[in-house]
């Protein structure tokens, strides 16, 4: 009996078409579901935001334990390397050429003539082989192409290095045995396995399926949900009755299918319905966890004010990631802080010579700071309501300008009697918020570090 290779899409084809992203916690949950059901392969959605999607392949390298990984590597080199970077971890890799074979879409996505074509199909190929030992070239809209070049595009990635090839049905109106015909035309050529990815646009999508295995394809590709797709519950029913009658069978477990793949699709909707309908984010209901992904890092710092450029906002995930690490979850004084410590770091303008501040409760607070700027000593002398606001005063006097104080947080941050405190600062400056933090075992100190701080990332995005 034939056994068949089986390979799953949902996560790819979720990225598609949902209208809201799955979750980081949803994404790697539903790979550790998929990955126990008997699949032999996992397909990962192209990378769109490097930061964020190498971080979550990564993570979901982790617990597929099971099946072969496989990343679809784009387009040119570049593309390539970081899909290789997300998955290389991975238990049993594999790259995926994806590329179209028919006229129209060739020329339609990237203006190529077939000649060109498989060229890019040799140069992808070859790379990819270079750097994983599984490679797989995914010839789409195979149904609507010449069926002389999806042979030629197959036999080609074969002689570079593709240790398998898919053919693609994605205009969704081909007949049983049209597709057929092509699954015969490509093994007859081709001496590595050939797999199908069929559509059930017009209701024909296990009947294609089984129609190509029995003109020999060596595997299907699956999903547990998604518009048009061959749906695994209904394949699984099919091989579970008749595969015997047709000489085949796979690892799928046709039980768990139905049992855990509810479950889990139920709560994934549920969980964005409620998501869909809860109010405008605060900053009083900002709560990032491990699972939380770049776009809610960085809303949740939109949220509080700020607009830093994408790399700060990979600082702050990649910061949020490992204080999550020690902690469950982070608030908004917290992301404060991380914004503060990480984001839009400066060179340091002015520096911080020495300071004196007197304060009792029978004179008014005084505070004398002197910073250094260029070289050249500014000293400042003000009064104020306590310490620091003082201090904050004749920093003002010593550079000559005042900034609004939007926001002003003290904390210890260590216990005893030489505990270490930490101040965060918040100055906006034409409308856009600027945070600086600073670390002393006086108070004082750390406030006017603090401000120090804030005020030399003005400078630099200013000037």
């Amino acid at each position: 009996m034939k056994k068949i290779f089986v390979a799953d899409y949902t996560l790819r084809t979720l990225a598609q078409d949902r209208a809201v992203s799955l979750l980081f916690r949803e994404k790697t949950a539903l790979a550790n579901c998929i990955d126990s059901l008997g699949v032999n392969a996992l397909e990962l959605a192209p990378i769109k935001n490097v930061k964020e999607d190498t971080i979550i392949n990564r993570t979901i390298a982790t617990v597929v334990k099971n099946s072969t990984l496989c990343i679809p590597v784009g387009f040119t080199a570049e593309s390539l390397n970081e899909a290789w970077e997300s998955i290389r971890s991975a238990a049993k890799p594999c790259l995926q050429v994806i590329l179209p074979v028919s006229t129209v879409q060739m020329e339609y996505m990237y203006h190529y003539k077939d000649v060109k074509m498989l060229g890019k199909i040799e140069e992808l190929c070859k790379a990819a082989k270079e750097k994983c030992e599984c490679v797989e070239f995914v010839a789409t809209d195979a149904t609507r192409a010449e069926a002389d070049f999806v042979v030629n595009a197959c036999k080609k990635a074969e002689e570079n290095g593709a240790t398998s090839v898919t053919l693609c049905d994605d205009a969704g109106v081909s007949l049983p045995g049209e597709f057929a015909k092509i699954v015969t035309a490509v093994k007859k050529e081709c001496n590595i396995p050939v797999y199908v990815q069929v559509s059930d646009a017009i209701s024909m999508a296990v009947a294609c399926a089984i129609e190509a295995i029995s003109s020999g394809a060596d595997g299907v590709k699956i999903a547990m949900c998604g518009k048009d797709t061959l749906l695994a519950d209904k394949f699984a029913d099919i091989i579970n009755a008749r595969g015997e009658s047709i000489g085949v069978s796979c690892d799928l477990l046709t039980t768990e299918i139905h049992r855990d793949i509810a479950v889990m699709m139920k709560k994934i909707n549920t969980e964005h319905d409620m998501q869909n309908t809860e109010n405008e984010t605060s900053a009083d209901n900002i709560c990032l966890d491990a699972d939380s992904s770049l776009s809610q890092t960085c809303e949740a710092v939109r949220v509080l004010g700020y607009e830093l450029s994408d790399e700060d906002n990979g600082k702050i995930f990649e910061a949020v990631k490992h204080v999550c690490t020690k902690k469950n979850s982070i608030g908004a004084k917290e992301l404060e802080a991380l914004v503060a410590s990480y984001a839009m770091q400066a060179p340091s303008t002015y520096h911080l010579e020495t300071y004196m501040a007197n304060s009792n409760h029978n004179t008014t607070a005084m505070a004398n700071v002197i910073l250094i700027k260029d070289g050249e000593k500014l000293s400042g002398v003000s009064i104020g309501d306590g310490p620091i606001d003082a201090a904050f005063r004749a920093i003002e006097q010593s550079i000559g300008y005042h900034y609004e104080l939007d926001d002003f947080q003290i904390q210890s941050v260590t216990e005893g009697k030489e505990a270490l405190g930490a101040a965060l600062v918040r100055l906006r400056s034409n409308g856009k918020l600027y945070s600086g933090n600073g670390l002393s075992t006086d108070i004082v100190g750390a406030s006017i570090r603090a401000y120090i701080n804030a005020l030399n990332k003005i400078i630099f995005e200013e000037n």
